[in-house]
């Protein structure tokens, strides 16, 4: 079966359970099978993903690990942010980089982990 079939059929089984994750691509090679998203997953998405994986012809679903997602955290430095909110002497606080980050469309594919 080809890469574009699996991943057809792998978002077919996502839809089924009402998600909005996406497959965008699927790689298979002797290291094992890279499935990358269109966004972060839950564990009900990892999980039917896991299933249809286990579901493959050629594939011995007893030699298939768990799902996992990426456990690396990458630090980001914004500049140009103000330091002070507006015409005051107040600095500015985390809700306030926050909104700041969601509404500019540099940060659309950003998830923040942790409190600016």
């Amino acid at each position: 079966m080809s890469s574009d079939n699996k991943k057809n059929f792998m978002n077919k089984a996502l839809k089924n359970i009402k998600s909005n994750i996406l497959v965008d691509f699927i790689h298979t090679n002797i290291a094992g099978i890279i499935v990358i998203t269109n966004k972060v997953t839950t564990s009900l998405n990892l999980q039917t993903i896991e299933q249809y994986v286990k579901s493959i012809n050629h594939i011995n679903s007893n030699e298939v690990n768990s799902p996992r997602l990426p456990q690396s955290k990458s630090y980001l430095k914004i500049i140009s942010l103000p330091y002070l909110q507006e015409n005051t002497i107040t600095p500015i606080n985390s809700n306030m980089v926050e909104n700041i980050i969601k509404n500019n469309h540099i940060f659309n594919n950003i998830i923040l982990v942790s409190k600016p």
